[in-house]
């Protein structure tokens, strides 16, 4: 059961290993892009691909449905970033459990997107958790982790790919060991959990008065998407990419445009220290090199960026 691309390294990794998969689960296809056309999930077009039996449902718990899987004599299902919650009926029909591939080191950063607040929260390291679904979520107990190291130049586009690998890799492991009945169930340490909660578009909200290296982390982590966003005389501009240049002290009102570096992007004022401003993207125009926005939009030294549209 899985959806996005970072779901397909793990399809991919069962079907090398041998194991036979009888169904693959997805969400239904929805619209995407301007054109707002029909778009398959990654995992559907993998699945098909491979020739494999593939399902769509809008509701896990229709009555339907739940009589294929039963139908199906499982052994195991495996979730990957499926986007749904699986009901006690669902969790009971595999003879081994549910086991989940989880992009953290449970228990830190349960929820929906803990990717992108790994590094919005300026983390040095995440990893996987491969871990056996419960009625509560990201809650049950854990197989194994793995480890990795999140780059000073990592965004969450960049970090997911690397993770997605770690998740298969992790993945065949923990099948292995539950096959061999040596798998281990460690029960996660409540008092050390924290939450990624589903991002909103607020949470791209660039607030200036925060400093310098909290505003890059902050684009980092929610780049390619939903993007950080800043307003420039009402315009909502998305900041693609940014440059600490200095983490400390103080060189103007926050969202202050210092001056433009040839070649390199507009330097703006924060609560503490200077960001460099390198690609952005104007409301409803494409995406454009920071000197190229400044040329075309009238910025100069003493223009400001405001975390308000009226601002």
């Amino acid at each position: 059961m899985g959806t996005p691309e970072f779901a397909v390294p793990s399809l991919e990794r069962l079907l090398a290993d041998g194991h036979q998969v009888l169904a693959v689960v997805t969400q239904p296809d929805r619209p995407a892009g301007r054109g707002q056309r029909l778009s398959s999930p990654p995992v559907k077009r993998l699945a098909q691909g491979f020739g494999l039996p593939f399902y769509q449902p809008e509701e896990i718990r229709e009555e339907a449905f739940y009589r294929i899987l039963k139908d199906l004599d499982l052994e195991a299902i495996v979730v990957v970033a499926y986007g749904k919650f699986l009901p006690p009926e669902v969790l009971e029909i595999p003879k081994y459990g549910c086991f989940n591939v989880h992009a953290s080191l449970l228990p830190k950063y349960r929820g929906a997107a803990p990717i992108n607040w790994a590094i919005i929260n300026g983390e040095p390291q995440t990893g996987i958790t491969i871990m056996e679904i419960t009625e509560q979520m990201d809650r049950g107990p854990i197989l194994l982790q793995r480890t990795e190291g999140i780059l000073s130049t990592d965004t969450a586009g960049s970090l997911e790919r690397r993770l997605a690998v770690l998740g298969a890799e992790a993945l065949s492991e923990a099948l292995t060991l539950v096959a061999d009945g040596k798998a281990p169930r460690r029960s996660q340490d409540e008092g050390q959990a924290s939450y990624a909660p589903k991002l909103k578009k607020e949470d791209g909200l660039i607030l200036w008065d925060q400093g310098a290296r909290a505003i890059h982390n902050r684009v980092r982590g929610l780049s390619p998407w939903p993007s950080a966003y800043t307003f420039f005389q009402g315009l909502l501009v998305k900041v693609l990419e940014s440059q600490v240049l200095r983490e400390e002290g103080s060189v103007g009102r926050p969202g202050t445009i210092i001056e433009a570096l040839k070649g390199q992007g507009l330097t703006v004022a924060t609560g503490a220290g200077l960001l460099l401003l390198k690609r952005l993207q104007p409301e409803n125009r494409r995406a454009m090199e920071a000197l190229e926005f400044s040329r075309g939009y009238g910025v100069g030294p003493d223009r400001s960026f405001s975390s308000k549209r009226n601002g």
